[in-house]
């Protein structure tokens, strides 16, 4: 039987941003290699490398993802799976926010950018107003209360059907996932130590070398 494909959630902005970054950069790069030369040709090469990293790592990777075994929750720097088991609720107040028995997982990339809707999420997050988010038309909710209303719903329909054992393949929910059960649990990937590693080992090199 085949399994559905996982969904993901993002900013479209954000990842829109890094694409055109990424692409100015890489031509920028190919004309430094092209016409530069010297110490400053090398440095501006590895800054422009560098802001490539750090746009793939803040803009580009971060997303929230639903598989079948639980929610990867996937920050700049830190990867969380949330297995269904644990989810008690998914909520908006200044960014998508993950209710488990222990802790509060928040989304860094899934976030509320209107001051007025963080406010109201606020003061509903306080008791002040009436929650009420499932009673709003799908087609006039914001982004990011509507992905929160899409993970509320694939988290019942999965924990109707729960899938046991823990999981042993990266491929299936990710790396953070490896081994887990019932608890949240939480990781820097080895995608980001190698970005950073790769990234200072770059500068420094060029800074202290060229």
């Amino acid at each position: 039987m085949d399994r559905p494909n996982p969904t993901s959630h993002y900013s479209t902005f954000s990842r829109a941003a890094a694409i055109v970054w990424i692409v100015i950069a890489v031509l920028l790069l190919l004309d430094v290699l092209w016409r530069g030369e010297g110490r400053s040709s090398w440095i501006a090469g590895a800054l422009l490398v560098a802001s490539i990293a750090a746009v793939h790592l803040v803009w580009l990777r971060p997303r929230v993802v639903s598989t079948e075994r639980g929610m990867r929750v996937v920050n700049p720097l830190r990867e969380t799976f949330v297995p269904w088991s644990a989810v008690v609720w998914v909520d908006v107040t200044d960014v998508l926010r993950v209710h488990t028995p222990g802790r509060i997982v928040r989304s860094w990339p899934l976030r509320e950018t209107k001051r007025q809707r963080v406010r109201d999420n606020m003061r509903r997050d306080a008791g002040f107003l009436d929650p009420g988010q499932d009673d709003e038309d799908p087609a006039s909710m914001r982004p990011v209360d509507l992905a929160a209303r899409q993970l509320r719903q694939d988290a019942e329909r999965y924990k109707a059907r729960p899938l046991s054992g823990p999981v042993r393949d990266a491929g299936e929910a990710g790396p953070a996932a490896l081994g887990a059960q019932d608890e949240p649990q939480t990781m820097v990937p080895v995608e980001v130590i190698v970005v950073l590693v790769a990234t200072a080992v770059l500068l420094a090199a060029v800074f202290l070398l060229a």
